[in-house]
């Protein structure tokens, strides 16, 4: 009898679904996840698990799972997978690209006009009974449209974000591996390096994935190029960033503000000092939180499961 580990919580016509394909453990909550002791344990006679960014999956997971064969992962991104392992084991480890593509990039762009225009600061304000009179510069905030926008990771969720700056008559760089010439082609976006697109940018929004060249990208380096007033949004992958860096960045005003979906370690520690700057927006990472984006995200996983399980190939298989 094949065993099935899914790690958070999840609804019951996609339990359904892999309880056709063998028994299935799940862990019954949504927001907490499964402890990694209870994980190890139930993972040691497991074939499939179905998990999210918060499981780390290493040495110790594949010694104590000597019978699996398939790990669908909740997430595009997989750096919480060590692939070189899962290959010596010969499992085959999935992710969901695509199907949350849209949703992120729509909340990118979200959060982007939600620093840009000091939304969440003014409604604190409201909040907190301190409106008292109409001023002229209250809130005043900065222009997206007419902006020059920098795209760091010009991929599928990069080019989804930019796709959606037409409509704000913006200028677009970007700076990515390689060039990308549909995107310039299509949405007039101009490849430019690294330091160009820092010292250019009014917006420097990172959309790319974490990887050995990416990681700590924007460090005290990169900010200290960016504009005093430039804006930087980060819906890529938390350790890009050197949030030292970052905050003394803010502190010194070498740049203006910040939106961050993800971080470096989640959830954020609540002395993090980024929580007491108000130019900081912190979101709990819900790029890709829509309904219709998170059950196409677990259809997929299921998918893949089923495709391994039942003929031994995967939808979207990540590694060799």
């Amino acid at each position: 009898m094949k065993k099935i580990v899914v790690t958070r919580k999840i609804p019951a016509e996609f339990l359904d679904q892999l309880e056709n394909l063998g028994e299935v453990e799940v862990w019954n909550s949504e927001y907490e996840p499964m402890p990694r002791e209870r994980f190890l344990t139930e993972i040691k006679d497991a074939t499939a698990c179905l998990i999210t960014l918060s499981e780390r999956i290493d040495q110790e997971v594949f010694e104590a799972a000597p019978h699996l064969k398939v790990i669908a992962n909740m997430a595009v991104g997989y750096d919480n997978i060590d692939l070189q392992l899962a290959s010596r084991h010969d499992v085959i480890v999935t992710n969901t690209p695509s199907v949350l593509t849209e949703a992120t990039a729509e909340l990118g762009v979200t959060l982007t006009l939600s620093v840009a225009r000091k939304v969440i600061e003014a409604q604190d304000y409201v909040k907190q009974g301190k409106w008292q009179s109409w001023g002229p510069y209250l809130f005043a905030g900065k222009d997206l449209h007419g902006a020059t926008v920098g795209i760091f990771g010009m991929g599928d969720i990069g080019k989804a974000y930019a796709r959606r700056l037409t409509g704000f008559n913006t200028t677009i760089l970007y700076h990515n591996r390689s060039r990308h010439l549909q995107a310039e082609q299509e949405l007039g976006a101009r490849y430019v390096d690294f330091e160009t697109l820092l010292k250019e940018s009014d917006f420097v929004v990172c959309t790319a994935p974490l990887t050995s060249e990416t990681e700590n990208k924007f460090d005290r380096a990169a900010f200290n190029q960016m504009k005093n007033d430039a804006i930087f949004i980060n819906i890529g992958r938390g350790p890009i960033v050197d949030e030292e860096a970052l905050v003394e960045a803010l502190k010194h005003n070498e740049i203006a503000a910040c939106g961050l979906d993800v971080l470096r370690e989640e959830p954020i520690r609540m002395d993090h000092p980024l929580l007491d700057m108000e130019q900081a927006v912190i979101l709990p990472h819900i790029g890709s939180a829509t309904k219709e984006t998170r059950d196409n995200m677990i259809q997929l996983c299921v998918d893949n499961i089923e495709g391994v399980l039942q003929r031994g190939e995967a939808k979207t298989q990540v590694n060799d």
